[in-house]
């Protein structure tokens, strides 16, 4: 059994959407959750019901969590000083990542508890931060071995203990080159790092029919996402403003929700922008994704890297737009150039440059040859390179060796587990037994 450790289940679309391939495989797997997703970005019924199935960790019941603490040193033995020892003395980046790792470390011993007698192959986290922390020690105290994803935040922002995280991982799953000389540059070794691409299921994004696309000469942009800092939001309305200036015939609608709504609202009024551009205040479900990008004449995703840290790893939207044969602008920003390639499969602009998104706007508006050959190379790189199964073949094919290992069950009274390394295994930390 495969157990994925995530922040919220399903909460985030990339999670569902990578589960579903793992179910489709018929790998088996159990998805745990710090927290219970607040919303889901699918309607399916399959998408359902993984969400009533996850283990959801918090909050710990308070009589049980004690007593997994009392009993860990007596379950786990010298696993269990040896994570305490990480947890107390291992290199962090912070203070604060150093409580934070230490209160990971007795949530791991809960669910080790918990879970100890159960088949478990393999612990993989999705994200690098808290959930990895419960992952990774879960993993270090019953000797399982285990991997995972990291994305944006989690690698920059809200980092946790990547250095002893790195060291520890069998396999590490590298959503694009940036991220992999990430990896490196804090102690990977090569032959644990493989690149799989945050994909996307193809065959639910395809481009508009020609009857069906506008031919008044109207430009009309599409950008989406959640309402936070790192899209960029700010500048593709000020952008806007300048297009304005300029007399091109555009309008310009923004599909999300965040924290930012209000202050980008106000942005839009105090550019005078109300009768140009839209804010839905909603979030795209997955299945509406198609028919927004097809009332599109041209995508554009800004993304920044945030004043707290945060950027965007590979932005999913960016895959599913060019997908619907939408030609995408975005910005030389982490993992985004291995999507789009400049002047090949859509334009790249510097980040927080207003003006280059609008110099990069009127091109394709004025340019129609340019925009239906950037949006064919767009959808044909992501056929060939970001479907959804296809990139996840490497992570399928090492969830399929771990399956075929022997495993044993947890056995307190020697202190062994099920998972122990034999011949052939590629972990390149230390298991300590």
């Amino acid at each position: 059994m495969i157990h994925y450790f995530t922040s919220n289940g399903i909460g985030n679309a990339w999670v569902a959407n990578e589960l579903s391939v793992v179910r489709k495989a018929q790998i088996p797997f159990v998805l745990n959750a710090l927290r219970k997703a607040e919303s889901s970005f699918h309607r399916a019924a399959w998408a359902q019901k993984l969400n009533d199935e996850t283990i959801e960790i918090y909050p710990l019941p308070l009589i049980g969590t004690l007593v997994s603490i009392l009993a860990a040193p007596f379950l786990f033995r010298q696993r269990f000083f040896a994570g305490l020892g990480n947890a107390l003395v291992g290199r962090r980046e912070s203070l604060r990542s150093r409580l934070v790792c230490f209160m990971h470390f007795w949530v791991a011993c809960h669910w080790a508890r918990i879970h100890r007698r159960e088949p478990i192959s393999h612990i993989h986290s999705q994200w690098a931060h808290s959930c990895c922390s419960v992952a990774m020690y879960a993993a270090w105290l019953l000797a399982k071995p285990y991997s995972f994803t990291g994305h944006g935040a989690d690698l920059w922002r809200d980092r946790v203990a990547l250095e002893d995280k790195i060291k520890r991982a069998d396999f590490i799953a590298c959503i694009s080159n940036f991220h992999r000389e990430l990896y490196l540059k804090h102690g990977a070794k090569p032959e644990q790092l493989h690149i799989v691409y945050c994909g996307i299921d193809v065959d639910q994004f395809s481009p508009p029919n020609e009857a069906d696309k506008p031919r008044d000469g109207r430009v009309r942009i599409r950008s989406s996402g959640r309402l936070v800092e790192k899209k960029g939001f700010i500048y593709l309305i000020e952008a806007c403003r300048i297009l304005a200036d300029r007399g091109l015939d555009f309008e310009c609608t923004i599909a999300g929700n965040g924290p930012l709504e209000e202050a980008l609202r106000e942005s839009i009024r105090a550019l005078k922008l109300g009768d140009r551009v839209t804010m839905t205040g909603e979030a795209l479900k997955q299945e509406d994704i198609p028919a927004f990008a097809h009332s599109g004449t041209v995508y554009c995703l800004p993304c920044v890297w945030a004043s707290d840290n945060d950027a965007d790893g590979l932005p999913q939207m960016l895959m599913e737009s060019m997908a619907s044969g939408l030609p995408a602008i975005s910005t030389r920003l982490v993992g985004i150039p291995d999507l789009i390639v400049d002047g090949e499969t859509g334009l790249l602009v510097e980040p927080n440059n207003a003006e280059q998104i609008a110099d990069a706007i009127q091109r394709i508006a004025g340019d129609r040859a340019l925009a239906e050959r950037l949006a064919e190379a767009g959808r044909d790189h992501i056929l060939k390179n970001f479907e959804l199964e296809t990139a996840l073949q490497p992570l399928m094919d090492y969830y399929r060796r771990q399956l075929s290992r022997p495993q044993k069950t947890f056995n307190p009274e020697s202190n062994d587990s099920t998972g122990m390394k034999t011949a052939g295994s590629i972990h390149h930390g230390p298991v300590l037994r």
